[in-house]
């Protein structure tokens, strides 16, 4: 037994751990848990815990259902929500299959692939989300009328605002867990916030993120609110993103930058932008994985829905923040399409290995878009050979189906589930009679 799991069995003793839930997702993204007593954890660590695989989405077939969910120590946290007495702890699992070897469909091992492919080019991969969300008077049913909790605009100061004491709590419960935050504020829209996570490594980024929301959850409910991280819940508000700040570093050198570079901008930082372009239509499916994504994506509010990159260009796809002097450990890139639903682990393994592809291949990145790409006419976008995203779910699909990538990264059973599954999706919206339908063509038609 090594000296982190000795240190987990020792904490739950010492607090009073009565039940230890052991967290993984399926290929969607959604939050699994299973607890089990201190008295199993030992057992857990050498072994794993066997479940069902086919019950859970993408995960396994019916015929290779038995699998193992082995928690990583160094995930140990206390739930703050439940309480101190009887106290509740989780840990990240490892998806397992019987003979010990990790399943090539959990998605946390899917980005353990990607980071372990940078590692042997030499780089270790650091991710900064900024999460957007909203908050509405609590419902009891979908029909209902979503009503924000409050008016407020971006950077807004509201006054005894329920947003203020929300966004404490959720910061106090994630920073009780070890997950550090770096900025909070309102957001543009009515009842929407943002909650900055410290930059990490993309692994415990992803983990971090999962606890996110889980905690988001936790505290909306402590308070008589419901919190969404749904991408477009709002006709007429901006959507909700998770712009990620990305960097490679080898070893404690920033590989992105470079003094003497354009925006203290590497020849490796370029490359890395320049697969992202490159890849951009294809890994889309990914990174704004529902129907409602594209509403977000081709709905304003900043989203960006044109493949180009900009320095301090908040309309491009991806844009290179401005350059902090004498701090060249910050030199980063933001991919500004990535939305609050995704499955966080896909989606960073995804974009690293667009960016790897990109130094791999040796990539020339285009000539950066300097205007707002949103004010430009199609024929002044086409002359600078700007493309768009994919503008629905169908076309993604249709991009991702032919993508060697994104095969490659997800690894077939994923790849072909997620297909499968984005493609019911698709089919189930198209044959929606909406509201906005029968409100046009009943009085006409």
């Amino acid at each position: 037994m090594d000296k982190q799991q000795e240190y987990v069995l020792r904490a739950i003793e010492e607090r009073d751990i009565r039940f230890i839930r052991l967290w993984f997702t399926d290929v969607l993204g959604v939050l699994k848990s299973v607890a089990i007593a201190p008295a199993e954890l030992e057992g857990a660590f050498a072994e794993g815990i066997g479940f069902d695989g086919s019950s859970i989405e993408g995960l396994s077939r019916v015929y290779e259902s038995d699998m193992l969910a082995r928690p990583d120590p160094a995930t140990f946290q206390v739930l703050p929500w439940r309480g101190e007495e009887n106290g509740v702890a989780r840990m990240f699992c490892d998806v397992l299959t019987p003979t010990g070897e990790p399943a090539r469909s959990d998605p946390r091992n899917v980005l353990k692939r990607a980071l372990s492919k940078a590692g042997d080019a030499g780089f270790t991969f650091y991710t900064h989300p900024e999460i957007e969300f909203y908050l509405f008077e609590s419902v009891s049913s979908p029909d209902q009328p979503l009503v924000p909790i409050d008016r407020g605009g971006y950077f807004d100061h509201v006054a005894r605002g329920t947003a203020h004491d929300f966004r404490r709590d959720a910061i106090t419960t994630l920073e009780s867990m070890g997950i550090s935050v770096e900025f909070s504020h309102h957001e543009a829209g009515p009842g929407q916030n943002e909650i900055d996570l410290r930059y990490a490594d993309a692994l415990s980024t992803a983990d971090n993120i999962q606890t996110f929301r889980t905690v988001v959850k936790e505290v909306a409910l402590q308070q008589g609110v419901l919190a969404t991280f749904m991408p477009k819940p709002l006709v007429d508000a901006p959507g909700s993103g998770m712009h990620t700040h990305m960097s490679l570093f080898e070893g404690d050198r920033n590989a992105f930058y470079d003094p003497s570079g354009e925006y203290q901008l590497s020849a490796t930082g370029r490359a890395f932008i320049a697969g992202l372009l490159h890849h951009a239509g294809e890994i889309t499916a990914v990174c704004n994985q529902y129907v409602n994504s594209y509403k977000r994506l081709w709905g304003g509010g900043e989203a960006p829905s044109y493949v180009c990159w900009g320095h301090n260009n908040r309309s491009a796809l991806v844009r290179v923040p401005m350059y902090k002097p004498d701090k060249g450990g910050s030199a980063r890139v933001e991919y500004r399409a990535l939305d609050s639903a995704a499955n966080p682990y896909l989606a960073f393994a995804v974009l690293l290995n667009a960016g790897l592809k990109g130094i791999t291949e040796g990539y020339e990145l285009p000539e950066g878009a300097g205007d707002d790409v949103w004010a430009m006419s199609r024929a002044e976008r086409k002359a600078l050979g700007i493309q768009a995203l994919p503008n629905s779910l169908r076309q993604a699909v249709e991009l991702m189906e032919g993508s060697e990538l994104v095969a490659e990264t997800l690894g077939e059973d994923s790849f072909e589930f997620f297909l499968r599954n984005k493609r019911s999706e698709w089919e189930d919206y198209r044959n929606q009679v909406t509201a906005f339908e029968l409100q046009r063509f009943i009085p006409s038609l």
